[in-house]
């Protein structure tokens, strides 16, 4: 096992959810101090747990990024819990319940958040990552709730989800203006048929951040869906939180 787990009795998703933390070191020694949080959503030991924590430690170690808390949240219901609302009956297929991102988001700010705060010391720093179907709802989180983290990493979201509605909305200037600097990280693999669409997105968040928020696309066009992740992450991770980047609190 690498770093340690606990469990919430959420109260919001009525069921316990397995929370999974990694605080990396720098060559065997404990790092001192609060430390700004990582949260990474398909975090369960069996799921991106072990790729991102190593990815985070390794990074740590060789000066790459500055260090972070890494919290895993482990899935119980993947597709309910990433996905918003729809209007297509081609998504309402893959699975028996979707659309419950909202509550999720919930979870996510009433319970996991300040449970993280009671149990560890941190800075009011925090961010999130994830990809595909995990990417949508952080591209989603970063529209519809700009101040929840600091900083948004979604690789290869899956934004053909209810028609592109998020492609809509953001280009419809209806993403509230995030209140202190915010930073969203995207990256699109060769398999994405929205990379396009990915690219307009950002600008129109970009757009209508008026200054407050700092936007990056970076398309993959040698990865595939499959590949994307691990130099994606990679990319992402050195770029907003290298040694030079300093984290706005929310």
């Amino acid at each position: 096992m690498i770093g340690e787990s606990f469990t919430i009795e959420s109260q919001v998703l009525g069921e316990t959810r397995r929370i999974n933390v990694f605080e990396p070191t720098v060559y065997g020694e404990k790092l001192t101090g609060p430390l700004p949080v990582l949260y990474m959503l398909d975090g369960g030991l069996n799921e991106d747990f072990l790729h991102i924590a190593g990815l985070v430690q390794v990074l740590v170690c060789n000066g790459g990024m500055r260090p972070f808390l890494l919290v895993g949240i482990e899935n119980t219901q993947r597709r309910r819990d990433l996905t918003g609302p729809t209007a297509s009956d081609e998504d309402k297929k893959i699975a028996p319940v979707v659309g419950g991102s909202e509550a999720f988001r919930r979870f996510l700010e009433d319970e996991l958040m300040p449970a993280v705060r009671d149990r560890y010391t941190t800075t009011a720093e925090s961010a999130i990552i994830g990809e595909s179907l995990a990417g949508l709802f952080v591209v989603e989180t970063s529209i519809v709730d700009p101040g929840l983290f600091t900083t948004y990493i979604a690789i290869d979201p899956s934004l053909w989800w209810n028609n592109g509605h998020l492609f809509r909305e953001a280009s419809a200037g209806r993403s509230p203006r995030p209140e202190r600097s915010t930073s969203l990280f995207v990256a699109t693999s060769r398999d994405s048929q929205f990379a396009p669409a990915a690219n307009e997105l950002c600008r129109a968040l970009s757009a209508a951040g008026g200054g407050n928020l700092r936007v990056q696309y970076v398309p993959f066009e040698d990865e595939t869906h499959a590949t994307i992740y691990h130099p994606a992450a990679t990319r992402a991770l050195r770029a907003v939180f290298g040694a030079e980047e300093t984290g706005s609190p929310r």
